[in-house]
């Protein structure tokens, strides 16, 4: 009995505290949304803009490249950085860091003139006149993305279409890459914005790295000098509830031998968890918070229907494609051409496939140099290190003309290789 009575008022317990923590959670988000009406009644700061990137990730992407390029170029502009407290070690310290769910989160958002992001903003964002949202995106669309997925419910799943088309709305600018991106967003987010054809910013780093940026880089990673780095980069799988490993590293790090390193970048689920596990040979960067890090560092990319490989090839390195089930792939989540007829690099249909592009060389042989090479005029025609000042001048500077003309591949900087010598080691036979 005594038993029974302790338990029932340990419930009793844990249910007022239950209550009171939501009771909490309501008056605390009552008094949030009441700020942020107060703020949408005072004046625009004009020299204010926020950032964010990846969902509130770290300072990265086409946001970061634009957020610095706009400190340099225009004159007293205050920039904020909206992100999760444990991105925030990643942000410059020039930038203010917002954490969502804040006062100072809504009064940055209700007074804030220029919001970038490369995802949605907070969808109770009121967007008000004289505020300008550019939209950044994240890379050039081979995977159906928008209003496209709404005949794929095993990709679009619970995505709600009416607020996607509501956030689309409140665009005034929307970055594009190249041509492809271009025809393919404006029909997949209808809405009346400016398409600014500019390039992709995320991938001005690439041509502006020297040598010393790249031992650095490789250095913090834990790369030996001496080592090839392969980024393994594949894209989720819509049709898979729980995500599995495509691609046995483990086996392949065998074929490789000791004188290469994989760096296992293995897709976020929908929470954004990913599981850590230490392998020898195998450094597991899934948590890093830039791709254009991880990138720069390696030597090879080995993907799949990630849009990583259309900044990748501004590298000019080796890239392989695994695509052991494109079948299983177009039927689930759809692409908007058939990457096996106009691939970077080579393609490998099966696990054993590609290690045996691996074993013979064939991964950064002469074919492998003419696929990327014609993969890079057609979706990079404007990434020459410019892009970031072309949008800081056209979006926060209002300059229409002037503005950077697109240099000719045949012109741009030659880009750096990972290592001094990539092609020195060969492969272990196995």
């Amino acid at each position: 009995r005594t038993y029974r009575a302790l338990a029932a008022t340990r419930r009793i317990g844990d249910g007022l505290r239950r209550g009171e923590a939501a009771l909490r959670r309501a008056v605390r988000g009552a008094a949030l949304q009441a700020h942020y009406r107060v703020q949408l009644r005072l004046p625009l700061r004009p020299r204010d803009a926020v950032f964010a990137a990846q969902g509130g990730g770290g300072y990265a992407g086409s946001p970061a490249a634009i957020e610095a390029k706009a400190r340099d170029l225009v004159p007293g502009l205050r920039t904020t950085w909206i992100c999760d407290p444990r991105h925030a070690h990643t942000v410059p310290p020039a930038t203010r860091t917002l954490t969502p769910g804040t006062f100072a989160y809504g009064s940055a958002l209700a007074r804030s003139t220029y919001l970038v992001n490369d995802a949605a903003f907070d969808r109770r964002l009121v967007k008000r006149r004289g505020q300008v949202l550019l939209q950044t995106h994240r890379g050039t669309p081979l995977r159906t993305v928008g209003t496209d997925l709404l005949d794929r419910p095993a990709a679009a799943r619970d995505t709600d279409f009416e607020q996607v088309l509501r956030d689309v709305d409140k665009w005034d600018f929307a970055l594009s890459a190249n041509p492809h991106s271009t025809l393919v967003r404006e029909r997949a987010y209808p809405s009346a914005y400016t398409t600014l054809e500019y390039g992709s910013p995320r991938n001005d780093v690439y041509h502006r790295a020297g040598p010393a940026d790249l031992a650095r880089l490789r250095e913090t990673l834990g790369i030996p000098a001496d080592a090839t780095a392969l980024l393994y980069a594949p894209a989720p799988r819509d049709y898979r509830r729980v995500q599995r490993p495509a691609l046995d590293l483990e086996r392949l790090i065998r074929v490789l031998g000791p004188q290469f390193v994989i760096l296992d970048r293995a897709p976020r689920t929908r929470s954004g968890n990913h599981s850590h596990t230490t392998r020898p040979g195998i450094i597991d960067v899934t948590g890093h918070p830039s791709l254009e890090t991880l990138a720069l560092a390696s030597d090879a990319l080995i993907t799949d229907y990630a849009s990583l490989m259309f900044d990748y090839v501004n590298l000019d390195r080796p890239l392989v494609l695994h695509l052991d089930d494109i079948e299983a792939y177009e039927a689930a989540r759809g692409t908007y051409f058939d990457i096996t007829s106009f691939p970077p690099g080579v393609v490998a249909r099966s696990q054993d496939e590609l290690f045996d592009i691996f074993a013979t060389d064939h991964w950064r042989g002469s074919r492998s140099a003419q696929l990327r090479a014609a993969f890079r005029a057609r979706f990079c025609p404007y990434d020459d290190g410019n892009a970031a000042e072309r949008v800081v001048r056209r979006v926060f500077l209002g300059e229409t003309d002037g503005l950077p003309l697109p240099v000719p591949p045949s012109a741009r900087r030659a880009v750096l290789p990972a290592q001094q010598n990539p092609a020195g080691a060969r492969v272990a036979q196995g």
